[in-house]
């Protein structure tokens, strides 16, 4: 365990870092002692530096849910974070990576749900997330590690936000109970050409279940969903690098479509 001490200063590096767009190395490196309830610490410290320039928090986050993506990465348990409004940015956009602070980006298909009521009750169910759910759309979530060359492990993730960049959710509202979310087809080209397909039971069976497991996770930490909230619940493929100059579009089907596009 780290002390208070350590946390905020960690906070503080990993903030420095968002802003400046450059990488540190692995927390977990240098603090072998660090436990995932610290990395949380830290992300919150790093989140409070983050509304005190203004952002609100509009969502969350789980991410490393799916096997391809636990791979890939080494890392081999999910990681959760928090959305803010100057991450969220239009369906269809052209993102200066400068601009928005990415520094190795790389592009996440997913499910994103957005609540009609609060989900504070110890123990929440699939079911209880299908019913507490306004609508489901497609979202692309650039994430984005503030870690150098993505060499995490899941406290360096936890830490960083949950290693996220910003994230763009598709025009499509469709109602969670009309289709069933686990057998939602995904298909991704980059600059034209099918690059990555999934399905929803890709996240821990099924997407519902992925956001239960967070609203339990963060529950712990006494964080509620709240009505209105976005939550991602987890890519469907693995992550796909991204280079100044691509364009990414996404089809889930029964949902609908997204798209986003990158310069330097």
């Amino acid at each position: 365990m780290l002390d208070q001490t350590r946390i905020v200063s960690l906070g503080d590096e990993l903030y420095a870092a968002l802003r400046g767009r450059h990488v540190l190395d692995p927390l977990t490196t240098r603090e072998p002692a660090i436990e995932v309830d610290d990395a949380y610490k830290i992300s919150l410290h790093m989140l409070k530096r983050r509304k005190a320039d203004g952002e609100r928090v509009i969502g969350k986050k789980i991410g490393v849910t799916s096997k391809p993506v636990q791979d890939m990465l080494g890392v081999h348990q999910p990681d959760f974070g928090f959305l803010t409004d100057r991450m969220h940015i239009p369906d269809g956009s052209r993102v200066s990576l400068a601009q928005a602070g990415l520094i190795q980006p790389r592009a996440e298909g997913e499910i994103a749900f957005v609540l009609k009521k609060d989900l504070r009750e110890p123990g929440v169910t699939m079911e209880q997330v299908l019913d507490a759910t306004d609508y489901v759309s497609p979202c692309f979530e650039i994430v984005d590690s503030r870690i150098r060359d993505w060499k995490i492990r899941i406290q360096d993730t936890v830490a960083d936000n949950a290693s996220c960049g910003v994230f763009v959710i598709g025009e499509a509202r469709i109602a969670p109970h009309a289709l069933d979310l686990a057998a939602v087809k995904m298909d991704i080209q980059k600059n034209g050409t099918h690059i990555a397909s999934g399905t929803g039971a890709a996240v821990q069976g099924h997407p519902a279940a992925a956001v239960a497991w967070l609203a339990n996770t963060l529950g712990r930490f006494g964080i509620p969903f709240l009505a209105g909230e976005i939550i991602l619940s987890g890519s469907l493929a693995p992550l796909l690098p991204i280079t100044p100059g691509d364009r990414f579009d996404m089809s889930l089907t029964g949902i609908g479509t997204a798209s986003i596009s990158f310069e330097a």
